[in-house]
């Protein structure tokens, strides 16, 4: 190398010292011109965070709509159960006229209003049966007869029935939908986040791949300029024009990488109204430092505990515990006998004028009635009971096991995120190093004590380590989100 500038570098040594000079001059322009175009570049840039994915995502994505919808099904359900509460009325009316004889004229209404109460049912009624072939038991004069009683059930329906069993379930579902409700949302969530940092290291990736081209573009150039002059061998110029194809070819593969990681992003973009979005052009995601987001050892035994007690999962499943307790009251009620007990006082009137007090409501104008009855073996009662019992043991098994897979996933998670932090440390620091080798590596090449083969492979593993560490800090942020979303709860900005 010596000999061979000796031989090329044989003119005056200011001039060759001087177009050294003004090539190094150049090069500080193009770096000045490259860094004023960067710097207007990422003023055009517009930050899309966080918080603005958040914001869109929870108001605007078409699952979290649907999950909003998950309670209002609930309500309507339980709206459904109090139906078997609504009042009730009830009216028939039959005639027959034959041959010029009325044989009948009935008329029977009633007002049935179900009470809470031990199951009871408050009842009102009018019945007026006139005619010539009445049946003497429910004959009535002119006036007809108005009752006013209870039904109430003295052995099975007493504490519990089929209407209030309905209702109690029905509103333990409601805590059911809630909980599964925040369980749709967290898994949207959590799949906006990844996307959002699979977005953050295609960019860096681009822009530090974009970076490297640049260092070959400019350094090829003086290159050419030193190989005209003699300054430098030929064989330096091909070197470095193979080196500027090669990061240009690996720009094209970091564009289609970014570009398709900028397409499952706006995956995730929605308007309130529906209509789907895309991320900007100008978008770029925010600058993430390598302590955002830390989770120390207090914030997991936070986690932990929320998500043995509070996992949407686990909540679902207590829920459908409840409701299995209800059900069970309900069939151990049913194993009962069926006896219910009728009354009502009568009166012969049909509004508020005078009647005799031996026809108004009084003590001694009533009817009333009992009904009883048992099945002997009660074979379908005892094994729909069991069925239950059977159920409920399964769903407490679940939630044992269901309780400690999750536990484990958050401790599995937050292992996950620890060897991330870890090689992130050594990573930075690595890609500091390597900073300063290159730094050396280049002062060396000034001083003719080096070549542009280890320049470039200096700069080559500068590059890959920096991506690395982005994929690192992307993977880091990514496993917080995992943490958070395997303890059940959303990571919020």
């Amino acid at each position: 190398m010596k000999t061979y500038y000796a031989t090329r570098a044989s003119g005056p040594g200011w001039l060759v010292a001087s177009f050294k000079r003004n090539v190094f001059i150049m090069f500080l322009s193009v770096m000045v011109f490259t860094v004023s175009a960067q710097q207007k570049a990422d003023a055009g840039a517009q930050v899309f965070s966080i918080r603005d994915l958040q914001e869109i995502v929870l108001t605007g994505h078409p699952v979290v709509k649907q999950a909003a919808l998950l309670p209002k099904a609930s309500q309507a359900k339980v709206l459904q159960s109090l139906g078997n509460f609504d009042p009730e009325v009830v009216a028939s009316f039959g005639r027959k006229i034959f041959g010029g004889t009325e044989y009948y004229n009935h008329w029977n209404s009633q007002l049935k209003v179900p009470l809470w109460l031990a199951g009871a049912d408050l009842n009102v009624g009018y019945d007026r049966n006139v005619g010539t072939y009445n049946n003497p038991e429910t004959r009535t004069n002119n006036t007809g007869l108005t009752g006013i009683g209870l039904s109430i059930p003295l052995g099975q329906g007493l504490l519990i029935d089929s209407r209030r069993s309905t209702l109690r379930q029905a509103k333990i579902m409601v805590d059911y939908a809630e909980a599964d409700k925040i369980s749709q949302i967290n898994a949207v969530w959590l799949y906006a986040l990844k996307d959002y940092w699979s977005w953050y290291y295609a960019f860096e990736q681009q822009r530090f791949t974009a970076e490297g081209v640049d260092l070959a573009e400019k350094r090829f150039r003086a290159l050419k300029e030193q190989v005209l002059i003699g300054d430098k061998p030929p064989i330096d110029s091909v070197e470095a024009s193979i080196t500027l194809q090669d990061r240009r070819v690996q720009l094209q593969e970091s564009n289609v990488k970014l570009n398709n990681a900028r397409l499952l992003l706006s995956n995730n973009l929605w308007s309130t109204d529906g209509v789907p979005q895309e991320l900007p052009s100008l978008a770029v995601p925010e600058n993430v430092a390598d302590t955002r987001g830390v989770v120390n050892s207090l914030q997991l035994d936070s986690l932990v505990s929320h998500a043995t007690q509070d996992h949407p999962t686990l909540l679902k499943i207590r829920s459908k515990q409840a409701q299995l307790g209800v059900e069970e009251k309900y069939r151990r009620e049913m194993l009962k006998p069926k006896l219910s007990v009728k009354g009502a006082f009568l009166a012969g009137r049909r509004d508020f004028s005078y009647v005799a007090d031996s026809y108004d409501f009084r003590l001694a104008n009533y009817k009333v009635g009992i009904d009883f009855s048992i099945p002997l073996f009660l074979r379908e009662e005892r094994g729909k009971l069991r069925e239950v019992k059977i159920k409920q043991a399964d769903m407490e098994y679940g939630l044992q096991q269901t309780g400690r897979e999750i536990q484990t996933a958050v401790l599995s998670a937050f292992n996950q995120y620890k060897g991330y932090q870890g090689q992130l440390e050594l990573q930075t620091r690595n890609v500091a190093s390597q900073r300063t080798l290159v730094s050396g590596e280049q002062q060396k090449f000034e001083l003719g004590e080096s070549n542009l083969f280890l320049i470039n492979a200096r700069e080559t593993k500068l590059i890959e380590m920096q991506v690395k560490r982005a994929e690192l800090l992307a993977n880091l942020q990514k496993a917080i989100a995992e943490i958070y979303y395997q303890a059940g709860k959303r990571l919020e900005r």
